[in-house]
């Protein structure tokens, strides 16, 4: 930039709008009835059009008419002349459309940055000024819109200011005919109405001003005419989806005057920039002069105006979806509708076909997409208050009236209605899941208010809403509600929608929110709930989260009580650690993920959260250590309830001795219940005392056997592993420890078991037979009885043979989740006593002097070819023999 004024920057100015001015703009370009995303503020696409922008400069902030020549006055550009702002007319503009416009400025602040990119002397004919003006967030610097434009001051020329540089011209393709052609018929009201946007240049409203600038009279706003064509290429080529259109730009080339009809004729000229195809286009009046020369536009072209959109939430056959494309596929005819279904396993792709990506999916599932054609029906959407009426007092749509001369003499089911208005009006927990929900309301539709007010509990989930305002608009109207559920819905532009940024006050008597299914960010989970001042219970399962990075926590570290994040992506504990903030929590649910280990990294620290955690549920994970366990008090030093059953270390608790799978389970309890001093509840069964007494005894002893396993210089790796050995060896006393002499694996002692029967004649069951002798470890079970039918002169096959395995067990039948009942506490007492080859000893000294209630562990050798040497442990074995 060079040359008189040029880099002059004006103050910023501060700019507002409201969802009426939005109305009203669209209303004066042409918008119609098919596009009611542009003309009504309840459709659940309502979007500002792209170039409303360009009336802020005029409009500011206000909303009463303006003194249009003193504003325009108000600063003069240093370095060139004081232009006469009471004859000036457009030049050329240029609008990018970067971000897209909120139906309100509320709650936010936005200015017009503008500058002076230069100022040009076109001699007699008058004086060009071009400015660039940036649309600003002006809290965060986000440009939404930018608009490079010039101003004509006529006959304001000849100051000896430089010509200026020439113009880049994009004139129609020659010898093609127009590809699409649209009409625009004005009338004197046009520019009459189009100036209440906030244009109230005297020019287009009385006559005077244009006779003195040799116009004749009225002339209608070149903006007009520019937003107008914007408006037929957007309906005609981009589906009338404001997201369809990048830039557009036109030469203010000569006035049009009210009642003209004008004509624009559009070409694609086939050159792409990534997505977006170049169209140009001319405006002429109809029998006259081109208007609007040097017409460009950046779109996606879709073809003509449909009521399909990107985003909209469809429903067919009870089957919903989202439609993430709207265009041609390649080697077919004609447009389809790229969906991703709400049911990922519904699909035939990921959003790709034939090599070519269409669009993107949330879902990861690689069968969440499919193309639909826009002609397929799909279900009518409905309003929250249609949704209540039809599902819980579906008889008031049935009534019927009968007249006597045209006199109402009975209403046919007015007292089922007043039933009916009465049953609604009592209503406190309400369930529309499925039900195709778009709006609040539809036209006709009685005050939420009024048809159901004391709704306590709402579920909302699995409906067609695109903009989450339109659950704080259901809510804002339900002063008694608590509880919320939003599963599987499909919410878009959560951090942008302003509708929601201030819902607060609609609600602050939520507790419970569920948002489950959504495939919503942390972000945008944390958005929704910060927005819930009081709320105590959050579900966000099945999201695909992955890690959950910091977010706003606002309300929720004080008032956030249960957390559940079941069947996500985690894979370690240090996954969720930025929930180390919310210092309220007590539950927290991480059921049905990929946990494996507490950090990924060893060298990392480990994550300590608030000691007001108490439950924490792991189960179904991919924990298979130990040490897993082991810092769980660490990370968690509240904890005193734990779900763990379902990972693979619970399910094979301990390798090298663990051999009967139905023990499985309550070694894995034994263990667990041993390793967490803390610990009062594990799968929902509450420890007791000699529960927690047994669990460490057991778990005790079977160190003791780990210790026996290795040579006495190697005991410090084994008690390295279990953390609480010190401690419970100081509770318990220490393991007994029986090594076994090492044998040559060559030798045949190595190979021999060292059998010692016992047997109680039958009739004499105070008598006992004891015999002894080796047997190899290859002998199978058959032959085993063969030897004992031989020592005690009975029919081998009419025996039973018990290994008495010399182990003692606390009473087992932890089951793998317990549930905390009566009913299955009674069930217990009836079955008081079925034990199976267990023998209750009650309460009996063990080995090492400690008391508790154990039981001595049996198994029965069972007939077959299994060899003796696999059915029991180490080189001597007792066996009972009994007659069957």
């Amino acid at each position: 930039m060079s040359g008189p004024g040029a880099g002059f920057e004006y103050p910023p100015t501060e700019v507002s709008w409201t969802k009426r001015d939005i109305l009203l703009f669209a209303n004066t370009v042409g918008c119609t009835s098919n596009e009611l995303h542009f003309l009504y503020e309840l459709d659940p696409n309502f979007s500002v059009f792209p170039t409303y922008p360009v009336i802020l400069p005029f409009k500011k902030n206000d909303q009463e008419v303006i003194d249009f020549y003193a504003a325009q006055k108000a600063i003069a550009i240093p370095g060139v002349p004081d232009f006469d702002a009471r004859r000036v007319v457009d030049g050329q503009r240029l609008v990018q459309f970067l971000k897209p416009l909120p139906t309100t400025s509320a709650g936010k602040k936005f200015e017009i940055r503008s500058k002076v990119l230069g100022v040009y002397d076109k001699g007699r004919p008058g004086s060009v000024v071009e400015i660039q003006q940036d649309l600003v967030d002006a809290t965060t610097g986000e440009v939404y819109n930018r608009a490079i434009g010039s101003s004509f001051y006529v006959g304001q020329g000849n100051w000896g200011g430089p010509k200026g540089p020439a113009t880049e011209n994009f004139p129609p393709p020659k010898g093609k005919a127009p590809d699409v052609e649209f009409e625009d018929q004005t009338s004197p009201q046009t520019p009459l109405l189009y100036r209440l946007n906030g244009d109230y240049n005297p020019l287009h409203a009385h006559p005077e001003p244009g006779k003195k600038m040799g116009f004749g009279g009225v002339i209608i706003h070149g903006l007009y005419s520019f937003n107008s064509a914007a408006h037929g290429l957007l309906q005609k080529l981009g589906g009338s989806d404001p997201a369809n259109i990048k830039e557009f730009q036109a030469r203010f080339a000569s006035p049009v005057r009210p009642g003209d009809k004008i004509v624009t004729s559009v070409w694609r000229t086939g050159e792409k920039k990534g997505e977006w195809e170049e169209v140009r286009f001319e405006v002429k009046v109809a029998g006259g002069k081109v208007c609007l020369s040097n017409g460009r536009a950046l779109m996606k072209v879709v073809g003509e105006s449909k009521s399909r959109f990107v985003g909209d939430r469809l429903s067919y056959d009870g089957a919903v979806c989202t439609v993430r494309y709207v265009g041609e596929v390649s080697g077919t005819s004609g447009s389809w509708l790229g969906v991703e279904w709400d049911d990922p396993t519904r699909g035939k792709h990921d959003g790709s076909h034939k090599g070519v990506r269409y669009f993107t999916c949330r879902s990861k599932s690689l069968t969440a997409a499919s193309f639909v054609r826009p002609t397929r029906p799909a279900e009518n959407p409905q309003s929250f208050v249609t949704a209540v009426i039809d599902k819980y007092a579906s008889e008031l749509a049935k009534t019927a009236v009968i007249k006597f001369s045209n006199k109402v003499a009975e209403e046919v089911g007015f007292d089922k209605i007043q039933r009916k208005q009465a049953q609604l009006a009592e209503l406190k927990i309400v369930i529309v899941e499925g039900a195709r929900i778009v709006s609040a309301y539809s036209e006709g539709d009685e005050p939420i208010y009024q048809t159901c007010p004391k709704i306590v509990e709402l579920d909302l989930s699995r409906n067609l809403f695109q903009k989450v305002g339109v659950v704080v608009a259901i809510c804002s109207e339900l002063s008694t509600l608590r509880s919320l559920r939003l599963n599987g819905n499909r919410f878009q532009g959560i951090l942008e929608d302003e509708d929601f940024n201030n819902a607060k006050d609609s609600l602050k008597n939520v507790k419970d929110l569920a948002l489950e299914e959504t495939l919503l960010s942390w972000e945008e989970i944390c958005h929704v709930a910060t927005k819930f001042e009081t709320l105590s219970t959050l579900s966000a399962s099945a999201n695909h989260l992955s890690f959950l990075p910091k977010a706003p926590l606002s309300t929720l570290a004080s008032t956030l009580v249960s957390l559940n994040l079941e069947f996500n992506h985690f894979t370690a504990i240090a996954d969720v650690a930025s929930l180390t903030g919310l210092t309220s929590l007590r539950n927290l649910h991480l059921k049905g993920n990929a946990i494996s280990t507490i950090t990924q990294d060893p060298s990392h620290d480990l994550p300590v959260f608030s000691t007001n955690l108490k439950y924490l549920d792991l189960s179904y994970n991919q924990v298979s250590s130990w040490d897993f366990v082991d810092a769980l008090p660490t990370c968690f030093p509240g904890l005193t309830s734990l779900r763990f059953s379902h990972n693979p270390i619970y399910d094979n608790p301990d390798p090298a001795f663990s051999t009967q799978s139905k023990t499985v389970t309550e070694e894995a309890y034994m263990f667990t219940v041993g390793r967490l001093a803390s610990l009062k509840t594990l799968n929902f069964g509450t420890i007791s005392h000699s529960d927690r007494q047994d669990a460490e005894m057991f778990y005790l002893a079977r160190i003791g056997k780990h210790l026996a396993a290795v040579p006495e210089g190697r005991e410090a790796e084994v008690i390295k592993q279990h953390r609480r050995y010190a401690e419970l060896c100081e509770l318990h006393g220490p393991p007994v420890i029986n090594r076994r002499k090492e044998i040559n694996p060559a030798f045949l002692e190595a190979r021999l078991v060292a059998v010692h029967f016992t047997f109680h004649p039958p009739g004499e069951e105070d008598k006992v037979i004891e015999r002894a002798t080796k047997i190899p470890k290859s002998f199978d079970i058959y032959a085993v009885k063969g030897i004992a039918g031989k020592l005690f002169g009975a029919r081998p096959l009419g025996l039973r043979l018990t290994w008495e395995t010399g182990e003692w067990d606390p009473v087992f039948g932890f089951d793998d989740e317990v549930e905390d009942s009566d009913e299955e506490e009674d069930e217990e007492k009836r079955n008081e006593g079925d034990a199976g080859d267990t023998e209750d000893l009650g309460e009996i000294s063990q080995p090492d002097g400690k008391t508790g209630k154990w039981v001595k562990r049996e198994v029965e050798l069972q007939d077959g070819p299994r060899q003796l040497g696999f059915c029991v442990d180490g080189l001597e074995a007792r066996i009972r023999v009994e007659l069957r």
